[in-house]
């Protein structure tokens, strides 16, 4: 029989530190093999591997596609791609994002609950928003284990606790107390993979993390189509269940949780008011460069619309940018109560 010889690991803000902590309490003789996804910046490059090869005794690497999964290695997903599990074998795709990030946590998660069911275990660690927990929820349907982070150890909370929210985790405990746990679930056997059978949602999700033009294949039969469209590409959003966890997923394959999808709109909100503030300012000066046109040539009445105009205008943008700052404000909160930038969690 099995053990629990897959294991996956999620982290956004503060991750860096906290995977250090992590791998540094992992034996050399780790009979399993590690996949870890950390929101990094996609343009950036990224020295994870050399910083976790350093922090213990077992060799991280950015996943190459197609390579053999060997026991005691660490797999990181490169800048700007997803981590994938397969049988026997890692899959780097550039499908599409989700929950705005490629890489993201739901997608290595997922694929390795579809290909090795309760032999894997996830562990949620210190990050913003909630990308993990459909992911998590999927390992735990197919039988496998959930361990995270207690938030009150996190530097990040909001990960964690989206995860205690919504999947029944395993193990909830401090960072310093996670390698042990997953030390001692690697040694323990696993259930039969029969129990715990693929579910529809989970195929067809797991191949649009591939990037293999699966979206299509039945994407809009897996749940309710909702009334909002996708920020990304603007296709109609389908509104899905992982017990009561809601997202949505549009049929090109981004994929949004409520959270990061409020985020989104938030943030094409804001852009939209800029856009909206430099045409306005862009109107006033050509009203008054009109106005002073008009005066030159003795236009008096075309001088005073222009004029008017001008004062009407320079008005509504001084709405428009009080929005701006109660905007800003707002954003400003969330980063301070939910986590701040992730994209700049990596190295």
């Amino acid at each position: 029989m099995s053990g629990h010889d897959i294991i996956v690991v999620g982290a956004s803000a503060g991750g860096v530190e906290a995977l250090q902590v992590l791998v540094r309490g992992l034996p050399g003789d780790l009979p399993a093999a590690v996949f870890i996804v950390l929101h990094v910046a996609p343009t950036e490059p990224s020295h994870l591997a050399e910083i976790l090869t350093r922090a213990g005794p077992l060799t991280a690497t950015h996943g190459v596609d197609g390579e053999v999964i060997t026991p005691g290695r660490i797999y990181l997903a490169p800048p700007d791609h997803h981590l994938l599990v397969e049988p026997g074998h890692v899959r780097v795709t550039r499908g599409p994002k989700e929950n705005r990030f490629r890489p993201a946590v739901d997608a290595l998660f997922r694929s390795a609950a579809y290909a090795y069911g309760p032999r894997v275990v996830g562990a949620i660690l210190t990050g913003a928003l909630d990308d993990g927990t459909a992911g998590l929820w999927a390992v735990k349907d197919r039988g496998g284990l959930a361990v995270v982070q207690d938030p009150q150890d996190a530097a990040h909370a909001s990960m964690p606790e989206s995860a205690l929210r919504n999947v029944a985790v395993d193990h909830c405990v401090p960072l310093a107390k996670i390698a042990p746990t997953l030390i001692r679930l690697a040694s323990e056997p696993a259930p039969a993979e029969g129990g715990y059978p693929v579910s529809k949602k989970l195929a067809i999700e797991t191949r649009i993390a591939r990037d293999d033009q699966a979206a299509g294949a039945g994407m809009l039969a897996l749940g309710q189509v909702s009334p909002y469209t996708c920020p990304e590409c603007h296709g109609v959003l389908v509104q899905l269940q992982d017990g009561g966890f809601t997202r949505f997923r549009c049929h090109t394959g981004h994929a949004y949780s409520l959270s990061t999808l409020l985020a989104e709109v938030t943030q094409t909100l804001e852009n939209s008011l800029w856009s909206t503030l430099r045409a306005m300012q862009e109107s006033v000066l050509l009203l008054r460069h009109l106005a002073t046109q008009a005066r030159e040539q003795q236009e008096s009445h075309l001088s005073e619309v222009a004029e008017r105009k001008a004062g009407e205008v320079e008005q509504s943008t001084r709405l428009i940018r009080d929005l701006l700052r109660r905007q800003e404000t707002l954003s400003e909160d969330q980063l301070r109560h939910e986590a701040g930038d992730a994209s700049k969690a990596g190295p």
